[in-house]
């Protein structure tokens, strides 16, 4: 293992959320438990817990195993403790409790008014008053209500127990696609909503919505997107705010809040569409951004744009996490936000002052016909980036068997500069669509200020084409009209897929799934497929009996409508650029683990993470991996983690970055671990649903201890 300008920021009524700040590393005690997503409101992934030690986790055995018996999928949660009783989902979310120390189920709740769901589901939120406790968690558009004790719904809560989570939005969503794999916030008594919507022209609103967590009703809304009158709405077309044909600028990764001063602290995605934003001209005010709120009302306190007009999918990927800064003495309370690009900005949380230079960079404005770029982005200019930005011709991978192919491909395609436009020919993005920074988020030592980033370095190709003209598709059947306008892109015209990319071969779909399968997908959607739930039943019907051989190849004769013909293009999939072996087409390291300095900005460490245990045979140095879910750090000085495709199970010394434990687990732990403790025992325990990557799929959570 190989060690290797800030924009114009809004200040609102700051003096009255001025409070005696915290300091996390001056109480111990809140670090003790894991009652909260990620280990607590400020997102840090910190445990003060000190029983396991750099010295005997080399000790650490299996404690425990549950299995779920569900293995439809992936498991991303991060479980949480309260009370003795474990919390998590299986990968169908539904809902189970654990004797946190024996792995005993106590109780498992599954809606049995809805089939299964596909979405992914990173984790459940607690909330209690006196003896009402309650666990709330979301599938499909779905936010459920449940008693902590006994798993039952609680009737009282939305509609006898759930609440739609189009609630708050406008008509314009009502069938538009919505669901929320990232845990809600809790500030008093309200919850707040992060939501995943299409990508595309059809997406609904981002708006951030609190709800009552005793009734479910909407309490506040910040809209995102801002409508006539609101700041930032000259940031877009005018009739954007409508939307039409412009979407998204959603909350999904989750949100932090710091109590004390009810601040809570939003990062939003892009705008839908995705890749192409002549339709939306303008900065597009409030996407990409970490938006400071008002916890209780959602007034906005103040904002910063990461990326403007964003066409590269450039969402911000994880929570913020909120730390405390050493500057000359003086302590400040910030936050930090990574991104996908693999930047890391550090602000002031109650002015939003950046407490790094950044810079505003002239970037290419060498959009297709149409398109408005941007022209300048920010970069912070500390700290360094912790993944690389460009690739150059050198750097093609030195163990491929067809270099020279993907020198070629390398050179066809727009490279040069990491904020290359869309384009026709085809664009490197890289990092790629899943980072940089991940999901998985950033972990923090509030005892040394340093922050903890896994991170990928996976360049994907994204290539712009022509929408198909509504005249050739009134030509096809309803069926095969359905899947060129809505699946061709990911499943390709052959339907054999991409599952390099991750996307999966519809070729004889029908001999492995039944129709009441595909049904459910295609409505509530699965993973990184979104649901198509505005589409109507006869359309559903028909791309179904597409995909099973059984529509008749007769030519179709409708009146196709283009109702997004503001969007011209469309692209050709999601696709990573690799050798003929499958391996990432650039040189290692393809996954790394770093640790940054907040009080400097300096880096700590870096190391490769994760392997391919083949390379290594060969004689070729650990290069890293692809790797999702994020870190735990512990005062005993121990970092835990596993999240790499390799499906280890890894423990390292925080302070130098030295491996000192590693196991395999069952599969592949795509999630961030949790740590805590029970009856007198610390426990860390993983979610191990593999799957993901064309990984083997698991169904158990595994518990490690000392003897």
């Amino acid at each position: 293992m190989k060690l290797i300008s800030l924009s114009k920021i809004t200040i609102a009524s700051a003096a009255l959320i001025v409070s005696a700040w915290y300091s996390g590393s001056e109480d111990k005690n809140r670090y003790t438990g894991w009652s909260e997503f990620l280990g607590g409101p400020e997102r840090t992934h910190y445990s003060s817990l000190t029983q396991i030690t750099t010295e005997n986790v080399k000790n650490l055995q299996v404690a425990w195993e549950y299995h779920s018996g569900d293995t439809t999928g992936q498991i991303q949660c991060n479980p949480i403790m309260i009370d003795g009783v474990l919390y998590g989902t299986t990968a169908s979310v539904q809902v189970f409790a654990l004797d946190a120390a024996t792995g005993k189920e106590l109780w498992k709740y599954k809606d049995s008014k809805d089939p299964q769901w596909f979405n992914t589901n990173r984790g459940v939120t607690y909330w209690e008053d006196g003896d009402d406790k309650r666990i709330f968690f979301s599938a499909g558009q779905w936010l459920y209500a449940l008693e902590a004790k006994t798993g039952k719904p609680i009737e009282s809560f939305g509609e006898n127990g759930r609440m739609d989570l189009h609630n708050g939005l406008p008509a314009s969503a009502k069938d538009k696609f919505i669901c929320s794999n990232t845990p809600g916030t809790i500030f008093k008594d309200l919850i707040i909503m992060p939501v995943r919507l299409s990508e595309g022209p059809d997406a609904a609103p981002g708006h951030v919505r609190a709800f009552n967590v005793r009734t479910g009703k909407l309490a506040w809304t910040f809209r995102t997107i801002p409508h006539p009158g609101e700041v930032g709405y000259e940031t877009w077309g005018k009739n954007n705010y409508k939307n039409e044909d412009v979407g998204a600028a959603n909350n999904w990764a989750g949100m932090a809040v710091d109590r004390d001063r009810g601040i809570l602290f939003v990062p939003t995605g892009s705008a839908g569409y995705d890749f192409y934003g002549g339709n939306r001209p303008g900065q597009n005010l409030f996407a990409n951004c970490l938006l400071a709120l008002d916890a209780a009302t959602g007034k906005r306190l103040w904002h910063f744009q990461f990326v403007h007009h964003d066409v590269w999918d450039r969402d911000l990927p994880s929570a913020p996490t909120l730390v405390t800064i050493n500057r000359e003495g003086k302590k400040i309370d910030a936050v930090a936000q990574i991104t996908k690009s693999g930047f890391v900005f550090v602000f002031d949380r109650v002015t939003g002052k950046s407490l790094f230079p950044i810079k505003e960079i002239p970037v290419p404005t060498n959009g297709v016909p149409g398109e408005k770029p941007w022209p300048t982005q920010p970069v912070p200019l500390k700290p360094a980036p912790f993944s690389r930005q460009t690739l150059t011709m050198d750097e093609i991978n030195p163990f491929a068997a067809n270099r020279d192919e993907l020198a070629a491909t390398l050179r066809s395609v727009r490279h040069r500069n990491q904020f290359e436009q869309p384009s026709k020919e085809g664009t490197l993005i890289f990092p790629g669509y899943d980072g940089g920074g991940e999901w998985g988020g950033a972990g923090y030592d509030p005892e040394t200020g340093i922050l903890y980033v896994n991170s990928n370095e996976m360049p994907w190709i994204m290539t712009i084409v022509d929408k198909p003209k509504m005249d050739k598709l009134a030509m096809l059947p309803t069926g095969e009209r359905a899947y060129v306008q809505y699946c061709i892109a990911c499943h390709g015209a052959d339907r054999k897929g991409n599952p390099k990319s991750g996307y999966p071969s519809l070729v004889d779909i029908n001999v492995r799934r039944d129709r009441a399968y595909i049904h459910t997908l295609v409505s509530n959607g699965k993973g990184m497929m979104p649901g198509f739930s505005y589409l109507k039943p006869a359309e559903k019907d028909a791309l179904i009996a597409f995909l099973f051989g059984e529509e008749k190849k007769e030519a179709g004769s409708a009146v196709v409508e283009d109702k997004f013909s503001s969007v011209p293009y469309k692209t050709t999939g999601y696709n990573k650029f690799l050798d003929k072996d499958g391996y990432p087409g650039i040189n290692p390291p393809w996954g790394q683990l770093s640790a940054i300095n907040l009080n400097t900005g300096e880096y700590a460490w870096k190391i490769t993470l994760g392997e391919f245990k083949e390379l290594t045979a060969k004689g070729i140095a650990p290069t890293g991996c692809e790797n999702y879910g994020g870190p735990v750090i512990t005062a005993g000085g121990v970092l835990f983690i596993a999240a790499t495709k390799d499906g280890m199970f890894r423990a390292f010394n925080k302070k130098t970055g030295q491996l000192l434990f590693e196991t395999k687990l069952p599969a592949a732990g795509f999630a961030t671990p949790s740590t805590y403790q029970a009856n007198g025992k610390q426990y860390v325990v993983i979610a191990c649903g593999g799957t993901k990557l064309g990984t083997p799929k698991g169904d158990s959570y595994v518990a490690f201890a000392l003897p």
